[in-house]
């Protein structure tokens, strides 16, 4: 999901905070909204910083050279 499902979350929580003006009882949707919002910021820090550990790696060729004893004389 990434980085596209952190600026959804945002989005979503947006709208239910700012937008909605319905009332359910028993249901807050500002403090859902609120929710939302964090966990798609949370989501959105942590897929930076996966893809920027991701793209620090370093990848190494081993070569192995053997070298074969002169014959005896």
């Amino acid at each position: 999901m990434g980085i596209g499902g952190g600026i959804a979350l945002l989005v979503i929580g947006a709208i239910l905070s700012f937008a909605v003006s319905d009332a359910i009882d028993g249901v807050n949707l500002g403090l859902i909204g609120y929710i939302c919002m964090g966990a798609g910021a949370l989501m959105l820090i942590l897929a930076l910083v996966i893809n920027a550990q991701r793209a620090n790696t370093s990848h190494t060729a081993v070569v192995e050279h053997r070298e074969t004893p002169p014959p005896a004389v």
